[in-house]
C-alpha cells in the first residue's frame, strides 16, 4: 500500500490530468484561451452573476486579483459588466453567450472523460462509488471549499 503522502500526490496528479485534458479539448472546441482558474470563476459567477469583490471572496483571492481576472475574461469575451439592479453604484459580472458555451462544452468534456475513467474501474464499481468512498475518509470533504490552487 502507498504511503499517505503518495495517495495525496496521486490524487493531485489525477486531478491535474483531468484538468489538462479538459483544457486541451476545450481548445479544440473553440476555447483556446481558457485557463483552469477561469473555470472556477465561471462556477462562482453562475447564472446570476456577482461583483468582482464577491468573485474575489468566492475564489479566495484579493479584490484586485479578481478585478484583473474579470478584465481578462472581458477581453476574451466570456463575461460582461452590467449595472447591479440592487445598487446602481455596483457592477455585476455576468457570463456572455461565449461564457455559457464554454461551460456547456466543458461539461461535455468532463462527461466524456468520466466515462473513459469509469471504464478502468473494476466491474460493478462506478466513479460515484469510488469518490464516495474517498470522501467518506474525511469528515471535512463534503464542506471543503472548492478553490483553485494558484
Amino acid at each position: 500500500m502507498a504511503e499517505g503522502w503518495q495517495i495525496a500526490v496521486e490524487l493531485l496528479r489525477a486531478s491535474r490530468a483531468l484538468i489538462d485534458e479538459t483544457h486541451a479539448q476545450l481548445a479544440h472546441r473553440g476555447h483556446p484561451h481558457l485557463r483552469p482558474a477561469h473555470g472556477y470563476a465561471f462556477q462562482a459567477i453562475g447564472a446570476d452573476g456577482l461583483t468582482a469583490s464577491e468573485l474575489g471572496q468566492a475564489l479566495g483571492i484579493t479584490k484586485q486579483a479578481a478585478g484583473q481576472m474579470v478584465d481578462e475574461l472581458l477581453r476574451l469575451g466570456y463575461v460582461r459588466r452590467e449595472p447591479d439592479p440592487a445598487d446602481a453604484r455596483r457592477k455585476r459580472v455576468v457570463l456572455t453567450a461565449h461564457g455559457v458555451d464554454a461551460l456547456a462544452r466543458s461539461a461535455e468534456v468532463f462527461d466524456e472523460l468520466a466515462a473513459r475513467w469509469a471504464q478502468r474501474l473494476p466491474a460493478g464499481m462506478t466513479l460515484d462509488d469510488l469518490l464516495a468512498a474517498l470522501r467518506a475518509g474525511s469528515a471535512d470533504a463534503p464542506r471543503a471549499a472548492l478553490r483553485p490552487i494558484w
